[in-house]
């Protein structure tokens, strides 16, 4: 691993200090991380300016909800449940109807009605939320991936990470749920970063744990040398959140549904930095590429034009 950061270091590699320094500081204000810390506000905010993003079914505010969740969602054969203020994947409950009426979990194991409310009430509670503050919950779509996806994931949702700056998509990669991250596509608990070419939406290597992998752990499929279909409109969708948000450096999560196409998962003020690893390069040299230039890209066109032009990976 330290030989992978030295080589990084030498094409640009970008730190925690220098990422919380030169970009989310200057360019982050305070008073603007609501609008992507708070899951609820975010999908008010694409729901307002017609960004697809997976349905909200149920919301519950306080304790009392708890009870009468189960006939709400009485219709739906499916669904995720979350935090509104959570992070790193934490508190994320994946539901689904058992043959015989009752609950079951993404791993296939059932769970009984006291226990999903167990689950509601603790994420109530804060067990799940930035600061342990006391939550709101969301129950929604319950995702379907793109076959594209099928050979190289493991029972959960793979999502496309872009790190967006004003507004100009700079570096990507796709995140491939494993059995070590239980089906999450948490980087921290075991999924696999495999890195995207801005120009052309091809996945390169991938980075799982402290190893450079060509393939996926359990299914042994390569995970490289696939195409994401209809990149350029991903390329746009990050685009778009710069205006939406003020926010200058900004991760957007995308993931791909098969029916519905991409839909915006969640935003992230302080997107990790594994990014560069995937993707064998640096970003402080794209990022202050962009802080020359930005003034000149009026719109989203310009912008998402200029990346596929400056940040082609190989």
């Amino acid at each position: 691993m330290f030989g992978i950061l030295k080589g990084l270091r030498e094409k640009g590699v970008l730190g925690i200090n220098g990422r919380n320094a030169r970009f989310t500081l200057k360019y982050n204000p305070r008073r603007l991380y609501p609008l992507v810390d708070d899951k609820l506000r975010t999908k008010k905010l694409a729901q307002a300016n017609g960004i697809p993003i997976p349905e909200l079914y149920a919301l519950v505010e306080v304790a009392g909800q708890v009870h009468e969740l189960p006939e709400a969602l009485g219709n739906y054969s499916d669904f995720v449940v979350k935090p509104a203020h959570g992070s790193g994947g934490e508190g994320i409950l994946v539901v689904s109807r058992a043959s015989n009426g009752g609950l079951c979990k993404q791993d296939g194991k059932t769970i009984s009605l006291d226990e999903f409310k167990h689950h509601v009430f603790n994420t109530l509670s804060g067990l799940y939320s930035l600061g342990g503050q006391p939550d709101e919950v969301l129950v929604e779509y319950r995702v379907e991936f793109d076959p594209l996806f099928e050979k190289i994931s493991y029972e959960g949702i793979p999502d496309i990470r872009i790190v967006v700056m004003f507004g100009v998509p700079t570096m990507a990669m796709v995140r491939l749920p494993t059995k070590e991250s239980d089906g999450k596509a948490n980087l921290h608990q075991g999924a696999i970063g495999v890195g995207i070419c801005i120009a052309k939406g091809a996945t390169l290597r991938g980075v799982w744990k402290n190893d450079i992998v060509t393939e996926h752990p359990d299914t042994g499929n390569p995970v490289t040398g696939l195409t994401i279909p209809g990149w350029d409109r991903l390329l746009e969708l990050s685009s778009m959140w710069y205006e939406l948000t003020g926010l200058g450096y900004l991760g957007v999560d995308i993931v791909l549904d098969k029916t519905l196409g991409p839909l915006t998962l969640e935003l992230n003020a302080r997107p990790g930095l594994n990014i560069q690893v995937a993707n064998n390069c640096g970003l402080l040299p794209r990022l202050e590429m962009v802080e020359r230039y930005y003034g000149d890209l009026k719109n989203v066109a310009q912008r998402v034009a200029f990346a596929k032009e400056n940040f082609a990976s190989v």
